[in-house]
């Protein structure tokens, strides 16, 4: 007795071919969906963290304007550039508070500190001279320490006046940040510790802008008198490292403001 042979139809398996091809699709779509999105939010998460550092170290940085500089100081060299660039000037605590103690009888004379330990000088250092009566200065580059009679020889820079006892000798850090833009698609926020190359800080950084609130409660652009700052405004703007086809705008931007005292200026 033979038995009845049972099998799929061709129009079965069209239809289950049909429907793989579709489950298939479907998880597809959904798992390139998953991804893409997954992939924008690390795009996100680290724009947001390149913001956050950006901001942290420029507060930081801000906070020691004036670090045991003599009042009156120029003490941040600010320029209204949009991106903006700040220069940010404090000292390095590696002098004793030295200054000359006799009037210079030219402007290539030796610098006499008579009494001061000039220990933390050295030849090839960049030093600033400050007249605390005019409030002005300039920087020099030391040739020679004379460590037994206090002197500072600098005989490749003649200095433009001649300074009077009591000008104060500064040993200074200095850093300044701006946005480099060289690689439209890749800007980033710059930093140059004193007369080191400048190197990135922060990638994607787009924008910055600083705002200084004086003591009148008037906010400007540039503070011409750095004595009566009181604060510094801080906005940042950053963006995706990639283009997103989904958002509105090519880039999802995020921008993050915030203001800072500063310490060592005037009375807070």
């Amino acid at each position: 007795m033979n038995e009845k042979q049972n099998g799929f139809t061709m129009m079965e398996l069209m239809i289950a071919v049909v429907l793989a091809i579709m489950v298939t699709t479907a998880a597809m779509s959904l798992y390139l969906t998953q991804h893409e999105q997954m992939t924008v939010q690390e795009d996100v998460a680290d724009m947001h963290w390149s913001l956050r550092s950006a901001t942290e170290e420029l507060s930081t940085r801000i906070r020691m304007v004036g670090f045991r500089l003599p009042d009156g100081f120029p003490c941040i060299i600010a320029s209204n550039t949009d991106p903006d660039t700040i220069k940010i000037l404090f000292d390095t605590c590696e002098l004793n508070e030295i200054q000359i103690e006799h009037s210079m009888p030219q402007p290539s004379s030796e610098l006499r500190c008579d009494g001061h330990d000039l220990t933390g000088i050295n030849e090839g250092d960049s030093l600033y001279i400050y007249d605390p009566v005019s409030r002005s200065g300039e920087y020099f580059i030391v040739t020679q320490v004379q460590f037994s009679s206090s002197n500072i020889q600098h005989n490749t820079t003649p200095l433009s006046r001649r300074y009077p006892a009591g000008s104060i000798i500064i040993k200074m850090n200095s850093v300044t940040y701006y946005i480099d833009t060289t690689d439209p698609n890749h800007p980033k926020l710059m930093y140059k510790f004193h007369d080191q190359p400048a190197q990135a800080y922060a990638d994607n950084i787009t924008d910055l802008n600083l705002q200084y609130i004086l003591s009148s409660g008037a906010v400007v652009d540039i503070p011409s008198n750095t004595s009566m700052l009181r604060e510094v405004k801080i906005t940042l703007s950053a963006r995706a490292d990639k283009p997103d086809n989904n958002f509105f705008t090519p880039y999802r931007t995020r921008t993050l403001t915030t203001r800072v005292k500063v310490r060592n200026i005037g009375v807070n």
